[in-house]
């Protein structure tokens, strides 16, 4: 079993920036694929980004703002969201997949944190 717990989230004006971790912890932490997804009010759970190996992979409407890494040696996935926007506003997630491929199914993801409210102003 591995827990998530997601920190680093809270209110920015548009144009600003937050750092996402996730910190892993339970049976090692060794799920190749893992993900940030977001889910607004009144929507659907949408993928954000995801890393496996040395691939990435963005939603187009996040691709030169938002940047997903790892650090296994502490056991954290990070997402750098720069330049955020008012439509960026939502819980975000972080998922983990025992998959080998980068995938956007959530149904793919075993694992998922409680979420971390991000609220960007106008």
């Amino acid at each position: 079993q591995v827990q998530l717990v997601e920190s680093g989230g809270g209110l920015v004006q548009a144009g600003g920036s937050l750092r996402l971790s996730c910190a892993a912890s339970g049976r090692t932490f060794s799920s190749p694929t893992m993900a940030w997804f977001r889910q607004a009010p009144g929507k659907e759970r949408e993928f954000v980004a995801s890393i496996s190996g040395s691939n990435t992979y963005y939603k187009d409407s996040v691709k030169g703002r938002f940047t997903i890494s790892r650090d296994n040696a502490k056991n954290t996935v990070y997402l750098q969201m720069n330049s955020l926007k008012p439509e960026d506003t939502a819980v975000y997630y972080c998922a983990a997949s025992d998959r080998t491929y980068i995938t956007t199914n959530t149904r793919e993801y075993h694992y998922w944190g409680q979420g971390t409210q991000v609220t960007v102003s106008s």
